[in-house]
């Protein structure tokens, strides 16, 4: 079993456009840049990814107005290619993001255990946030595409 389900929180969404696009915006350094923020007051600075079991990755989030940052940071457990990502954060918490399709669009389940700082319906929101940045961006870069 990934986690204990009483101990998790999940965000959602469906993204219109095919996996591959998905995919791509995920997990490319380049890509994290320009999506990785739970708001506009917000963004990543810095993106590092190697996307290989027991490799690291590595993004710099930090508020607009410098009043803040934090580095999010994890090794991979399991990855497969347009499916399933596992990781484990720095500090132990475990996520895993699960990737389906039905026809040209792509559901993405992120599960994760929160930390034990903030409320669960901040963390919820700033993961749903981050989560609804990707939606925006991927779907904006597959009408580029198209």
């Amino acid at each position: 079993m990934f986690m204990k389900e009483e101990m998790t929180i999940t965000v959602q969404t469906t993204i219109d456009a095919p996996i591959e696009t998905v995919w791509k915006c995920w997990t490319t350094p380049e890509d994290i840049l320009k999506w990785n923020a739970a708001s506009d007051t917000w963004h990543t600075i810095l993106a590092e990814n190697d996307l290989r079991v027991c490799r690291k990755f590595s993004f710099r989030m930090e508020a607009k107005d410098g009043s803040f940052g934090f580095d999010f940071e994890g090794t991979y457990n399991k990855i497969l290619k347009h499916e399933l990502i596992i990781y484990t954060l720095t500090d132990g918490r475990r996520v895993k993001v699960e990737f389906s399709t039905l026809n040209d669009k792509t559901s993405i389940v992120e599960t994760f255990e929160p930390e034990g700082e903030n409320p669960v319906e901040l963390q919820r929101g700033g993961w749903q946030g981050i989560l609804n940045s990707f939606k925006k961006y991927t779907e904006q870069q597959n009408k580029i595409d198209l």
